[in-house]
């Protein structure tokens, strides 16, 4: 009898253990990091703080929230980013070779090219004749029109001088390219230098401008018309070109490669 009692109470023990919580169990998840889930994986484009909070309950700290959910996904398969102030998610750097099949194949951008969009990203708002006074060439129309294509640059507007040049500037897409939160985070002066980019020799006096994220238009700016055709504001005659320093006589100037 007293065997019995001791089997039913051990029983007894092992089914009280077993209605014990694991502690190991995983624990539920905030409701506002669940909800900012959903609203990132859900959007296609990068959202911005103000239109995450009008989607989530009242008084809850979205910028908290949201480093929290980077915090969590540091280490996965996926990373939530901020590019131009607003917030997605991206394949982990690490992990962008899986997508290579995935990949659309891209043309090279040339040499004038790159020129061209590092002057518009660092000197912005800035005229195809300023361009062409830095580069120290001609720039062509189609340059132009291959940036504006990959819609990394866009006209701001024009500048309150003869002819009411363009104006350029870049883009978010740009920054989504680059993986750039804002463009101050472009390479300064010795980071350049340090990748080799720039001759360590300047001259002196030598300097990288700090690029503005103000997508004000300037007190030397004008607004685009409304409907204004773009092919046409590009046209050649709406801005006089001026020869670059130590151009040919006769008006003509280097060209570029």
């Amino acid at each position: 009898m007293q065997e019995g009692e001791a089997a039913m109470a051990s029983l007894a023990e092992v089914r009280v253990e077993e209605a014990e919580p694991m502690e190991n169990e995983p624990q539920a998840r905030p409701e506002e990091l669940r909800l900012l889930e959903a609203l990132l994986f859900a959007s296609s484009e990068p959202l911005d703080t103000a239109t995450l909070a009008k989607r989530m309950p009242e008084g809850v700290d979205v910028k908290a929230a949201l480093e929290q959910l980077q915090a969590d996904y540091a280490s996965r398969g996926v990373n939530l980013v901020r590019v131009a102030n607003k917030w997605t998610f991206r394949t982990a750097g690490d992990l962008a070779w899986l997508m290579t099949r995935e990949s659309t194949e891209t043309k090279r951008l040339s040499r004038a090219a790159i020129e061209v969009l590092a002057i518009i990203a660092y000197h912005q708002p800035v005229t195809r004749a300023e361009i062409e006074e830095i580069r120290g060439v001609v720039t062509s129309k189609g340059t132009l029109d291959v940036l504006l294509e990959t819609g990394w640059i866009k006209p701001r507007g024009r500048r309150k001088t003869p002819g009411r040049p363009l104006t350029f500037g870049t883009t978010e897409d740009f920054l989504s390219q680059f993986t750039l939160e804002q463009l101050g985070d472009l390479p300064g002066l010795e980071e350049l230098k340090g990748t080799g980019l720039l001759d360590s020799r300047l001259p002196t006096g030598f300097s990288v401008p700090t690029p503005s994220d103000d997508p004000a238009l300037r007190e030397d700016e004008d607004p685009l018309e409304p409907g204004e055709e773009l092919d046409l504001a590009l046209a050649p005659a709406v801005e006089p070109e001026m020869p670059p320093e130590g151009g040919n006589e006769g008006g003509e100037g280097g060209s570029e490669e």
